[in-house]
């Protein structure tokens, strides 16, 4: 049976719950003191990971549309996308603030060349930026064949934003192996896409 327009409508709304729920959750972990010694640490590894958990989610909506023949289901996509980009502004100035400091931000360009993992992170925001801001009808219209292109970027931040997470934990542990082989398998999904651009 296909969703109708009605069960998709309340399934952004669960959808936008589900993204802005772990918001509330993260300030109220934080005035409780539930975080470890290194608050900051936690925030930021807490951010980062729902900006990839909702990557992962926009990836798997094309997929899903297709092959469980739902159409209407990809009218999910941008609004799990732009939920994307939110929790990564959020990682970037959890960063930005909490480990360098609001008097040091001068320093932030500094550590980004030199250190590559948050190199790759800051390109990655930089892409989902791109997206985000394109992301709206009057843009598409505007940009035609060339907004697809440019929201296929999206490919890109799916391999460096794994990459920037495993790179950036000091002992490696399976979760963050388990995301980067979650977003390879939402990629291996297009082979015929990315072997059709090859070709």
């Amino acid at each position: 049976m296909r969703l109708t327009a009605k069960q998709v409508t309340w399934l952004k709304v669960i959808l936008h719950l589900a993204a802005f729920l772990p918001f509330v959750w993260l300030f109220w972990a934080g005035s409780q003191g539930y975080f470890s010694a290194d608050p900051a640490k936690d925030i930021q590894h807490f951010t980062g990971r729902m900006a990839l958990k909702l990557l992962l989610a926009t990836l798997l909506v094309s997929p899903l549309t297709r092959y469980a023949k739902q159409p209407l289901l990809i009218r999910t996509r941008r609004l799990l996308g732009l939920w994307c980009f939110a929790w990564a502004t959020l990682h970037l100035t959890s960063y930005a603030l909490l480990e360098l400091g609001i008097n040091n931000l001068g320093l932030l360009g500094q550590e980004v060349v030199s250190r590559p993992y948050l190199t790759l992170g800051l390109v990655s925001w930089l892409i989902l930026l791109a997206l985000a801001a394109t992301s709206f009808q009057k843009a598409q219209r505007k940009l035609g064949p060339r907004w697809q292109k440019l929201h296929n970027f999206v490919y890109l931040v799916a391999i460096l934003a794994p990459i920037h997470y495993l790179w950036s934990v000091k002992i490696l542990s399976p979760q963050p192996i388990l995301y980067a082989l979650a977003a390879l398998a939402l990629l291996a999904w297009r082979y015929k896409k990315f072997r059709q651009w090859w070709r």
